[in-house]
């Protein structure tokens, strides 16, 4: 049994493949109490575990303060990267755009940081993975605007949805690109 400190529907599905146990443990107004704005001048793989720790760090101390049973707590974070550039989740269909645009016909990198907390320790590994995608046509993009799939997500776009047709190849974990890197968790969750 864990806790999970993640509003992601693709998580919980991901860690049930697995056959984890888990029950949801968020914090109160999660967005309000961590802010996921890049620092300046903030290299990816900092932000990605920083956001991370500060999900599992949050909600592991309002868990102490509960009355509930100590479980290891797991949180998660999924950033997309290009050229420096860090891709959140697009605010509106035109950044979406911009994203898709920036992405097409080139590789870019996706992170995922996972943290796993346990009375006093904190664990957390690293998911590095790239992603291929053909050239767009405008065409394309409007197309996969339209479907709306693009909201919430890190890049704009979801790998096991409809962006699966612009991706030519990946290198790394599929799991870790949707947003849980199955390896690591497993790895995570059996140290303790």
């Amino acid at each position: 049994m864990i806790y999970l400190a993640s509003n992601s529907p693709r998580r919980r599905e991901l860690l049930s493949q697995i056959d984890v146990e888990y029950e949801l443990f968020l914090p109160d107004n999660q967005l309000e109490v961590i802010d996921e704005t890049p620092l300046h001048n903030e290299a990816a793989i900092d932000y990605v575990t920083r956001v991370a720790r500060a999900k599992a760090t949050v909600s592991w101390e309002r868990l102490i303060q509960s009355n509930k049973p100590l479980y290891p707590l797991l949180a998660a974070d999924t950033t997309a990267t290009i050229n420096n550039f860090i891709l959140g989740k697009p605010q509106s269909e035109k950044e979406a755009k911009q994203f898709l645009e920036l992405l097409s016909g080139q590789k870019h990198t996706v992170l995922t940081a996972v943290v796993c907390c346990f009375k006093n320790q904190l664990l957390e590994k690293l998911s590095v993975n790239h992603v291929f995608f053909k050239s767009l046509t405008q065409q394309d993009i409007e197309w996969y605007i339209e479907s709306g799939e693009y909201k919430d997500k890190a890049g704009g776009y979801a790998l096991q949805g409809l962006a699966a047709s612009f991706v030519t190849h990946i290198e790394g974990s599929p799991s870790g690109i949707i947003g849980l890197p199955l390896y690591e968790t497993r790895e995570l969750l059996n140290a303790f």
